[in-house]
């Protein structure tokens, strides 16, 4: 552990990312208190003070509509990242368990698993997170009022994007499993007459516990930017609830007029992604043994 904490220091660039994530989260978890210290309410609307300029009172100016510009885009990334946190692990769970289910017990079951999972691979990802985000929950026998409410919107957000990351995290697991069964401490569980649930949750899936850290690590990323890609085209976190990918719905139609709208959310959704897979390669040398810094 201490060897792997000295190769994270070392690589800058994950340690410059863990910081900025560090602080991103505190101020996004923290946004309740810092607008009440404020004295702000970012869902309040003010057509007098539309387009404010940073001052003292709004440090980033205001939207189209009055509102902070600087607590929105705290509580739209407390909502991103909770999508992307959740969605991750959601995902990474079932992949693990695809993954060393298939690894361990191989033959048929084996082969249709990975079949399955090479056909999810294979789907157009975009386009189906399109279909299903867009089918009316109302109709499924959804209450309305369940439908209609914050809790229920990132719900069913992070279920789709779930459903279809797991993919990599069950290849990576299968493999690893591969691997892992043909040593001793297996065979010996084994003899010992260990069942095979208990190999798998207690001596395969704890010994790949690095490569689904890193795997998560960088997912984290890639769902974000899904949810803000879902959220921008109208199909993920519903308004008034902000997220960076609807707040650069809102301000696609003010480009000319207020450019800063779209840049403060568009930004952070880049410097977000790409410091967690920054990150993801940092934890990648450091939790793997072999791995020298070039």
């Amino acid at each position: 552990m201490t060897r792997g904490w000295s190769r994270l220091r070392r690589h800058h660039l994950a340690r410059a990312s863990l910081i900025f994530l560090i602080v991103i989260m505190v101020l996004s978890l923290a946004a309740p208190l810092i607008a009440e210290l404020r004295g702000v309410d970012p869902t309040q609307t003010d057509l007098f003070r539309r387009f404010e300029p940073p001052s003292a009172a709004y440090w980033l100016g205001t939207d189209d509509v009055g509102r902070d510009l600087f607590q929105r885009l705290l509580d739209g990334g407390r909502v991103s990242l909770l999508v992307g946190l959740a969605g991750a692990l959601l995902s990474g769970l079932l992949g693990a368990l695809i993954g060393v289910a298939a690894g361990y017990l191989g033959g048929r079951l084996d082969a249709f698993l990975m079949r399955f999972t090479d056909g999810v691979i294979a789907l157009p990802l975009l386009p189906l997170l399109i279909v299903v985000a867009a089918v009316d929950p109302r109709k499924l026998g959804v209450p309305a009022e369940l439908a209609q409410s914050e809790a229920f919107s990132l719900y069913r957000i992070v279920v789709i994007i779930a459903l279809t990351g797991w993919t990599t995290v069950a290849r990576l697991v299968r493999a690893e499993t591969l691997s892992l069964k043909a040593r001793d401490f297996t065979r010996a569980a084994k003899a010992l007459g260990a069942q095979p649930v208990r190999i798998m949750l207690r001596h395969i899936l704890p010994n790949t516990a690095g490569s689904l850290i890193v795997a998560t690590t960088i997912s984290m990323g890639t769902l974000i930017l899904l949810e803000s890609t879902l959220s921008f085209l109208g199909l993920g976190i519903q308004p008034p609830a902000a997220s960076w990918g609807n707040m650069l719905t809102g301000a696609q139609e003010l480009l000319q007029e207020a450019p800063v709208l779209a840049l403060w959310p568009g930004l952070l959704i880049f410097l977000t992604v790409i410091a967690f897979n920054f990150l993801g390669d940092g934890l990648q040398d450091a939790l793997d043994p072999r791995s020298e810094r070039r």
